[in-house]
């Protein structure tokens, strides 16, 4: 990296020599345990880049913008809608109760997080949380939704026995609705009690490297995960209790 904040060819040639090492012990790894969809992560990668190469461009016109950065979020939570609900089915059924829980999630903690002041609200700002609030309850829609669907799929016989007792649809998946909910807020969870002792935050890491105080850099880091665990319990939460009344087997095929 220049002092100019162009990256050099060096730089790129060795950015890209790591990449490709990484992505392929990953692949062989797949590969050799017959794991299902082995190349998956591979195109993930390829298009993770191509996307934040053309996101960077994007960005450094428009980040003091605020159209053009309502804009950006507003593609940032489509993707992520998508990307979700085809996790859990089709996309047909799926993307409007993800929707819904989403919104309802990320407008949420946003909303808490610039009206009582913990982050000024800026354009850069609005961008960067929102940015990474949206991609964790994209997260916390996949995990609580596909835990539901396999739930209710694994334990169908008594989800169908409530039924036959005359149990609304509701109340015969209450406590799947739980234990989905449960394993979508662990990976959040986790991740906020072992801050500092297991992993530094990107946010954190990125805001030092900016030059802000480690003191302030945490601050913000706080702030981030305290949103990040209430947009996931307002997603799980919401997304679950839109699928629980279920009186039909749901299909389990998921997108790679």
């Amino acid at each position: 990296m220049t002092d100019a904040g162009v990256v050099d060819l060096d730089t790129v040639l060795r950015t890209l020599v790591g990449v490709l090492v990484l992505v392929a012990l990953a692949t062989t790894v797949l590969l050799l345990a017959r794991a299902p969809s082995p190349w998956a992560p591979a195109r993930a990668v390829l298009r993770g880049t191509a996307q934040l190469a053309l996101i960077s461009v994007v960005l450094s016109g428009v980040i003091r913008d605020p159209l053009w950065i309502a804009a950006a979020l507003l593609v940032m939570f489509g993707v992520a809608s998508v990307t979700a609900s085809r996790r859990l089915g089709t996309l047909r059924d799926r993307f409007l109760p993800v929707a819904l829980a989403m919104v309802a999630g990320v407008v949420g903690a946003l909303g808490i997080v610039f009206a009582t002041g913990a982050i000024t609200f800026s354009p850069r700002y609005v961008l960067a949380i929102g940015g990474i609030v949206i991609g964790n309850a994209m997260t916390s829609a996949t995990l609580s939704g596909r835990r539901f669907v396999e739930l209710v799929d694994d334990r169908w016989d008594d989800v169908e026995g409530w039924l036959a007792l005359g149990a609304t649809a509701r109340r015969s998946t209450a406590d799947l609705v739980r234990r989905a909910i449960h394993a979508a807020m662990v990976p959040s969870t986790d991740q906020t009690r072992t801050t500092g002792l297991v992993t530094l935050p990107g946010a954190f890491v990125g805001a030092i490297f900016g030059g802000v105080s480690p003191v302030e850099a945490g601050r913000f880091q706080i702030v981030v995960l305290a949103a990040i665990i209430a947009a996931g319990a307002v997603v799980s939460t919401t997304l679950t209790h839109l699928l629980a009344p279920v009186r039909t087997r749901p299909l389990t095929g998921t997108a790679d």
